[in-house]
């Protein structure tokens, strides 16, 4: 019961940070946004004959970009990660409801970097092979290679 409670916590928490960083992402990357930081930037830099141009001055802008910065980072990755998810499975439900595609293709985001070259390399193969065939209707797929077909 308390794993049950504890997962359901975790869970509500994520989604909470989804929304979250969903919604700033959202604001960040408006128009509004940007001019607000131009207006920041100028109010600091006027503020700098008032202050001397002293070091605390020059701290204020420091410190507070890089405080910034650094959340930002966090709430840009959740941000991409769920938006890369979502085009992943887009694209799965294309390759899988398309008739005569590789389903081999469906995970690539697991594969190894060797795998992912080895495939490429097919591919890049396929392609040099297709232009030079004189039907444009002939179609190669991943799952002839497996199947030892010769391309």
């Amino acid at each position: 019961m308390k794993k049950n409670q504890d997962k359901e916590a975790t869970q509500g928490k994520e989604a909470m940070f989804d929304r979250f960083s969903g919604k700033i992402s959202k604001m960040t990357g408006s128009s509004k946004a940007f001019m607000s930081a131009i207006a920041i930037v100028v109010l600091w830099a006027i503020t700098g004959p008032i202050f001397h141009f002293s070091d605390t001055w020059q701290l204020v802008i420091n410190t507070g970009t890089t405080i910034i910065t650094f959340l930002m980072v966090f709430v840009i990755q959740e941000a991409q990660n769920k938006d890369t998810l979502s085009i992943q499975l887009k694209l799965n439900e294309l390759i899988a409801a398309t008739k005569g595609a590789s389903n081999t293709v469906l995970n690539l985001e697991d594969m190894t970097e060797e795998e992912l070259k080895a495939l490429k390399k097919f591919y890049a193969k396929l392609s040099t092979i297709s232009q030079s065939e004189s039907s444009t209707s002939l179609a190669h797929t991943i799952d002839e290679a497996k199947n030892g077909t010769e391309i």
